[in-house]
């Protein structure tokens, strides 16, 4: 059985419903082979519901990233809890487990396949544009706030931020398409070293 997020244990609604189901099958499926009626069997109400709120498989999966980005942007941790250091480590140790135990490795899988639409489907490509933009600005506004404490050093934090993006990207890519355990310990070793020599103040 698959394993849900808290955040999907007791969504509430119609609509938390339907994208607990729509998650539990698209671990089980992934992209290729999931169908309306796949998500239905996972669904607790009626299957005519997802009918009568859905005409396609990809417009109900485009609402569920809508719903993941919405659950993700509530969900980030604040930097003010701790200090922006320790906030950069976090977004570290989120980048390189993204797919291991502390994330379904099926869902990480489902994602890149879901990711791989945006290379033929427009509104896959502005969902994910969109989502990537947030990211960014995100980890941009950590690095510009370190700046401004001294914690970091005079680095560009738009550049610096996508940096960080693209090394998520290639990571949840790796981890569901290579066998090789060594590359990502050694990405994340020398990403660390990155961090220590070239973003923060004192090494």
């Amino acid at each position: 059985m698959t394993e849900l997020p808290q955040f999907l244990e007791n969504p509430g609604g119609t609509r938390g419903a339907i994208m607990s189901a729509t998650y539990a099958a698209l671990c089980k499926h992934g992209y290729s082979d999931l169908t309306i009626q796949r998500i239905g069997d996972e669904f607790s109400k009626s299957k005519s519901l997802l009918y009568h709120h859905y005409d396609s498989k990809d417009e109900l999966l485009l609402d569920f990233l809508e719903f993941m980005l919405d659950e993700i942007e509530g969900q980030i941790p604040a930097y003010q809890d701790g200090g922006v250091d320790d906030h950069i480590e976090e977004i570290v140790d989120q980048t390189f487990g993204f797919g291991d135990a502390a994330t379904s490795t099926e869902f990480t899988q489902a994602v890149v396949e879901l990711r791989s639409q945006a290379a033929h489907d427009d509104d896959y490509r502005e969902y994910f544009s969109r989502s990537d933009r947030f990211i960014r600005k995100h980890i941009a506004h950590t690095i510009r706030s370190g700046i401004e404490q001294g914690v970091f050093q005079e680095v560009d934090p738009q550049q610096t931020a996508a940096l960080f993006q693209n090394v998520f990207l290639g990571t949840m890519v790796l981890r569901v398409t290579n066998n090789d355990e060594e590359v990502l310990e050694d990405s994340r070793a020398a990403f660390e070293r990155y961090v220590r020599e070239y973003l923060l103040v004192e090494a």
